[in-house]
């Protein structure tokens, strides 16, 4: 119950924040969004009368029936914000990398599970990396930079929680920050206009730079207390891009203030900690993966979403 009502309190500000956007004309985002947020509640605690250990089963159908799902979207995807990443189906468009990331959580989950007795330490480590590249590579076509690297994260998490010896993972460390370093001379130019305005913004603040200052500005506007709903200037007078979905954070931080900011991160940290209590509370090592996977997937989200509204 302590996880349904943190859920709550998260889609109750989400929905509150939406309503003080829609209120402002164009685009109702809060009747979207609470349709949404009907849906996802009502689908959850269907899923929840289910075994956990039933979708293992199907964990490798799974795995492989997102890998054609993600080749279609790439024949015949529908271009958003120069990502090919959604399939149209009439009036409803579904992005298959979010289902890419809850498929790949479930069949690691299963993979070290299973082979855990089966395979050597390297070998498994190898084995999974390759599975998970298939699907990074194919998210990197679209192209979308930000979820590969949301499942090269879970893959990351995942397969350290599993049991690694310090020798093996210095190793991967090492080997992880070559691949890093390297990937600098296979970047498409916007890629590296990212990451050149993640740490410069200032260098081009009518251009590459402007979202994410005035993103700062937005949360630094909204002081202690915030500038009520329905008034964030940033927001409102529509200086904030995307501020219904990538900037979201900016717009609780100038209407909602310091006080609303760390709210919804306090309510965040409340989720992760049940979700790890959960995992530890499994009867199997497939449970406990598929938790900490989840737990991982959230954490890095919301750690890459709210660094980049407050510039860190």
């Amino acid at each position: 119950w302590v996880l349904i009502a943190v859920i709550v309190f998260l889609l109750s500000v989400g929905l509150l924040v939406l309503y003080s956007l829609s209120a402002s004309g164009g685009v109702n985002y809060f009747l979207k969004q609470l349709i949404f947020a009907s849906l996802g509640i009502l689908a959850m605690f269907f899923v929840a009368t289910f075994d956990y250990r039933y979708v293992q089963k199907y964990s490798t159908t799974l795995y492989f029936g997102t890998i054609l799902a993600l080749f279609l979207v790439l024949l015949f995807g529908t271009t958003v914000n120069g990502t090919a990443g959604w399939l149209s189906f009439g009036i409803f468009k579904v992005q298959p990398v979010e289902i890419a990331k809850v498929t790949l959580i479930i069949f690691l989950a299963s993979f070290i599970s299973k082979k855990k007795s089966e395979l050597g330490e390297w070998a498994r480590v190898i084995a999974s990396l390759i599975l998970t590249a298939v699907l990074i590579l194919l998210v990197l076509r679209q192209p979308d930079l930000g979820s590969s690297l949301v499942l090269a994260a879970i893959w990351t998490g995942m397969i350290l929680a599993s049991g690694l010896r310090i020798r093996h993972l210095v190793v991967l460390s090492v080997i992880g920050m070559a691949l890093v370093s390297g990937s600098w001379f296979v970047l498409a130019d916007y890629q590296k206009a990212r990451i050149d305005t993640f740490l410069h913004p200032e260098n081009d603040p009518q251009g590459s730079g402007y979202n994410v200052l005035q993103a700062m500005v937005a949360v630094g506007s909204g002081g202690i207390s915030g500038k009520g709903l329905g008034y964030g200037s940033q927001s409102q007078l529509s200086f904030l891009p995307e501020k219904h979905t990538d900037f979201i954070f900016a717009v609780v931080a100038e209407e909602l203030g310091l006080g609303g900011a760390l709210f919804v991160i306090s309510l965040y940290g409340v989720l992760l900690y049940r979700i790890r209590r959960i995992g530890m509370l499994a009867q199997d090592n497939f449970g406990y993966l598929l938790s900490l996977g989840v737990m991982i997937m959230i954490f890095f989200q919301v750690m890459v979403n709210v660094g980049m509204n407050t510039g860190l």
